[in-house]
């Protein structure tokens, strides 16, 4: 049996085959740990970070969720200033569930398109 982190290497390897390098999209790149989350929006092509929001310097006073969702509020204002309005999704390998979840669905209330 494979342990949990080789699966989730193994994860994010067919996922990541499947979104790095569209050209007119940037890849929107989910990294959760067990205390915290960060989100970025990058551009491949021209190997660049074009906005990024990371919820270590955040209140801790919040669920998980809920600071996740601070993130993404912070990302979308990120977002929308640099006229971004379409990006693919890179959940990292993780289950489609929990912040990550909660995440792509707010980014999807927000006007994003996936």
């Amino acid at each position: 049996m494979l342990e949990k982190g080789l699966k989730r290497l193994r994860r994010k390897a067919r996922v990541r085959a499947k979104v790095m390098w569209t050209a007119s999209k940037p890849r929107l790149s989910i990294f959760r740990s067990n205390t915290n989350i960060s989100v970025q929006v990058i551009d491949d092509l021209a190997g660049k970070t074009l906005c990024a929001v990371s919820s270590l310097k955040m209140d801790k006073k919040w669920t998980k969720v809920e600071i996740s969702k601070q993130v993404w509020l912070e990302i979308a204002k990120l977002a929308k200033g640099n006229k971004i309005e379409e990006v693919v999704f890179d959940r990292w390998g993780f289950a489609y569930h929990g912040r990550v979840k909660a995440l792509a669905d707010w980014a999807r209330e927000w006007g994003l398109k996936f």
